[in-house]
């Protein structure tokens, strides 16, 4: 029997895990720079912290849960987004308390599960980079982060992107504008999508998210809800706006943006790529603020921040720019080994020189000199010790300089017993001899 990965999954192999570990690596240095702190959840949860958090009317819920029963008989799900277990984890570790600093800046890099369709930078298990900022309600917080997400992007030469926010207002407000909203649709019910005539009622807000394209031409005469916002959610939006003038962020307002999870409120955003290699305004990332997501999930009233990105989509991106990805040369030295009796000497070299902290790999296949200089060049490597019969009898080791060409002998138990000293002075004698 042959086994085949499932789909909408990946292998990330050598070659292209070292340009997801660059990518993290990056985006951590900027976190960073954040003050961001890195937090790690669960892979599952209990099936109705996401029907809670993230709304029973969202398709993550209703349709693309991985989601089952335990052998404890719990109704459990593996994460299709990360914003709720983090919620859940600050609820649950008393994370709110006195002692903790605030605004609470985290972030994490993981992978997610949806049963969707995959399809090219969309695959079932995904993997998402995502920040939560809890604890402050000024606005400065919103712009901040998605000044954050730009920079991100920005990082990896990222051009054509476009900022587009929106404001949901407050729970009340929103309330005043669902029903606006319904009466405005009613009249369209029997033209709108299966799945929009079943959220007319539950979530109406929804169906301006919905994908259909008769659904997007109903929705283009709908009251916006800019004009329901209440004193304190117009003012909050005003001052991310002026914010974000101030600094000379360009941004546009689209009013029927209402984002995929219930939990939003007031400031909501997506970062757009407007490059056509990427189809016509795609999304590669969004967020916004969700004041009662902590109340919801048991505890004190926190305001909250937050977004998320598939990094699939991004390495997309990439490959289509041809994105440069920096070449680190990590190896310092080859062992080449000749003949079978220089195989424990060979070992005992290669662990010394590790041990001293050098970037090592080794011969393991007995092949002839000539194509392990090969390996040793492909592999970028600094330096070849060479190790053979006569060498292991006269206990010394050849090292040759790839890039100059130049060799040198070194006493095998000197170079055990004073590497600091008879290291430094090798390299120095190889470039003396090469200037």
């Amino acid at each position: 029997m042959t086994y085949q990965k499932l789909k909408g999954t990946a292998d990330i192999l050598p070659g292209e895990s070292e340009k997801w570990q660059y990518i993290e690596s990056s985006a951590r240095d900027i976190l960073k720079q954040y003050q961001f702190k890195e937090i790690r959840t669960p892979l599952f949860e209990q099936f109705d912290l996401f029907a809670r958090g993230v709304g029973e009317t969202s398709d993550i819920v209703s349709k693309e849960m991985y989601d089952f029963y335990d052998k404890g008989d719990r109704r459990v799900a593996l994460r299709p987004e990360g914003t709720a277990g983090v919620v859940r984890s600050y609820v649950e570790n008393k994370l709110f308390a006195p002692e903790y600093h605030r605004p609470m800046k985290l972030y994490y890099i993981g992978p997610m599960f949806r049963y969707e369709r995959p399809q090219s930078g969309r695959q079932r298990q995904f993997h998402q980079l995502g920040v939560e900022v809890f604890g402050s309600k000024n606005a400065s917080v919103d712009v901040e982060t998605m000044l954050l997400a730009l920079d991100l992007f920005k990082h990896f030469q990222l051009t054509d992107l476009k900022l587009v926010i929106n404001s949901l207002g407050s729970n009340e407000s929103r309330q005043l504008y669902r029903k606006e909203l319904i009466e405005f649709l009613e009249p369209h019910f029997e033209e709108l999508s299966k799945d929009s005539k079943d959220r007319l009622y539950k979530n109406p807000l929804r169906v301006l998210d919905s994908k259909d394209k008769k659904d997007k031409e109903i929705v283009k005469g709908a009251p916006s809800i800019l004009d329901y916002l209440d004193e304190d959610s117009k003012e909050h939006f005003e001052s991310v706006k002026r914010m974000l003038t101030a600094m000379t962020i360009p941004f546009e307002i689209d009013t029927n943006m209402v984002r995929g999870l219930d939990y939003y409120n007031d400031t909501i955003f997506e970062i757009i790529t407007t490059n056509p290699k990427f189809g016509a305004n795609a999304t590669i990332c969004a967020g916004g603020r969700y004041d009662s997501l902590v109340e919801e999930v048991g505890g004190p009233s926190t305001p909250a921040f937050g977004f998320g990105f598939g990094l699939e989509r991004l390495i997309l991106m990439l490959e289509h720019m041809g994105f440069d990805y920096p070449v680190s040369s990590l190896l310092d030295a080859y062992v080449v080994t000749i003949g079978e009796a220089v195989n424990e000497e060979a070992a005992k070299l290669t662990h010394e020189l590790r041990q001293n902290g050098l970037s090592v790999e080794r011969e393991f296949m007995s092949r002839k000199p000539a194509k392990q200089f090969k390996t040793a060049d492909k592999l970028n490597a600094r330096l070849v010790f060479t190790i053979g019969e006569t060498e292991l009898k006269e206990r010394k080791v050849r090292v040759k300089d790839l890039t100059s060409g130049l060799e040198n002998e070194v006493d095998l138990e000197e170079l055990y017993t004073r590497f600091s000293e008879v290291y430094p002075t090798l390299l120095k004698s190889l470039e003396k001899e090469g200037e």
